[in-house]
């Protein structure tokens, strides 16, 4: 079997390969992937270094052309990368498919904002001196990305940093480093000079911790669990570089009693239990007024039984596997805490066996949860959805907005009134009407508030706020 090398100083390098796993067929290895020692990751970063001044200067057609080649090769084999990715991480082929696709989007919009770099020229408030603000690249930016989305993730975090003349030591998660070592394989052929985009796979204790040890990182951009953004947070600014964290959610789906039943089912149904609920904005708090909430009990209850839970590649399912058995194991666990607290499970709960072994989990819905049990305010990143019944609109808006986190919020209403409300006052950075909570667009700011994000935006012209540094320079007439 083929060895997945590391890609440091423009050089494929590396050992010790590990086996990568199907979660939908434990039986079947999807390839063998060099680790990265501490040492490679410190090659890595001076190799970063030493591309910088050229790749910072470098002119805005070679970045362009870089990016589009990119995005035209993703387009071109987005099925094999969507059943790569869809093998690895154990999305249904459809959504893999489509996240290959938002990939190659976000390389395309990336390509066209290396030929809109721009500045401002003002006059100063004193004679004859001129004002000019321009953005320049940070420098080596250390880019950390999880598991759930192995491509679409990695993409909006270097192709922004590329397109700003950054240099570029990535680690992707353990759990998927195929999608990473074709995303950066693609690169590399696209014609990146040497050491400008370094690949460093493997353990997080060793690889990452390695990162956050380095003085010579300008910045990190790291998306995972709070436990580690804190500890990233730490690191950095003991070296006094800029950081950007995008963690965990427990995001809520507001029911009104004046709800199309159908759209709130859907929108419920996607937020909850799609991709096997494993996206930071997938909605598990789902806040049902008393008017309408034992119609949309019913009603999810029957979507839920409809919902095939099978191989990622089987054309007909629904819901993959979770992604490994330390995954499947904490989802279990939660189920068992919420009955233990006393909520009612509704529906689901169960793992289950298919043709092939693998982490296969029903979708799970609890009913009579309250807003304060644990399964209602931890973050659980599985198929698992608590009901919550609330009085009206205000309570719901207060049950909504009392939580640690605040990445996304939706709201299923036919009122313009409440729903004007809600877009004002809902304690989250991104906001859907009448939508699942989970599903943005590439080109638009992405991230949250409180424990859920840190630092600017992600994604479109907002990535520019991270992956710059704004200069002012004056000049005597």
């Amino acid at each position: 079997m083929t060895l997945h090398q590391n890609l440091i100083a423009g050089e494929w390098v590396g050992s010790n390969g590990v086996e990568n796993i199907n979660p939908s067929n434990t039986n079947e290895v999807i390839g063998l992937y060099a680790t990265a020692s501490a040492d490679d990751v410190r090659t890595a970063i001076a190799a970063a270094k030493q591309a910088f001044p050229a790749w910072s200067r470098s002119g805005i057609l070679e970045r362009h052309a870089i990016l589009k080649k990119t995005s035209d090769e993703i387009m071109a084999r987005k099925e094999e990368l969507g059943r790569l990715l869809a093998r690895e991480e154990g999305k249904t082929l459809p959504e893999a498919i489509g996240e290959t696709i938002r990939a190659g989007q976000i390389f395309d919009f990336f390509a066209g904002e290396a030929l809109r770099l721009a500045g401002e020229v003002l006059p100063s408030v004193r004679p004859n001196i001129g004002v000019e603000i321009t953005r320049e690249a940070v420098g080596v930016v250390g880019i950390i990305t999880p598991w759930n989305f192995p491509i679409a993730i990695p993409a909006w975090k270097i192709a922004p940093a590329l397109c700003y003349g950054n240099t570029v030591v990535f680690k992707p998660a353990e759990l998927v480093p195929g999608c990473a070592h074709a995303i950066v394989d693609i690169l590399h052929r696209a014609g990146l000079p040497k050491g400008v985009l370094n690949l460093v796979m493997g353990k997080g204790s060793v690889v990452g911790q390695a990162m956050l040890d380095s003085a010579d990182l300008a910045a990190i951009t790291f998306t995972g669990s709070t436990g580690t953004g804190k500890r990233v947070a730490a690191a950095s600014i003991e070296h006094n570089r800029k950081f950007q964290l995008e963690m965990g959610g427990k995001n809520p789906m507001i029911v009104l009693d004046d709800a199309d039943l159908t759209v709130a089912v859907e929108a419920a149904a996607n937020s909850g239990f799609f991709s096997t609920g494993q996206r930071c904005t997938a909605s598990s708090r789902l806040i049902v007024t008393e008017g309408i909430h034992d119609k949309f009990v019913a009603a999810l209850t029957e979507k839920l039984k409809t919902l095939v839970v099978d191989d990622a590649l089987k054309a007909g399912t629904h819901i993959g596997p979770v992604v490994d058995e330390r995954q499947l194991a904490t989802d279990t666990d939660y189920i068992d805490i919420g009955k233990k607290e006393g909520a009612k499970l509704a529906f689901g709960g169960d793992t289950i066996t298919r043709e092939n072994p693998g982490f296969y989990l029903q979708p799970t819905l609890f009913t009579e949860a309250t807003n304060q049990m644990r399964i209602s305010r931890e973050e659980i990143f599985g198929p698992v959805a608590s009901v919550i019944r609330v009085k009206d609109y205000e309570e719901a808006l207060a049950v909504a907005n009392d939580t640690p986190f605040g990445l996304s919020a939706g709201i299923a209403t036919t009122s313009l009134k409440h729903a004007t409300h809600f877009k004002r006052n809902s304690e989250a950075g991104m906001v859907m009407v009448n939508l699942p909570t989970a599903g943005v667009d590439f080109h638009v700011p992405f991230g949250g508030r409180k424990a859920s994000s840190f630092g600017s935006r992600e994604q479109g012209k907002y990535a520019a706020e991270f992956f710059t540094t704004v200069k002012t320079a004056y000049t005597l007439a």
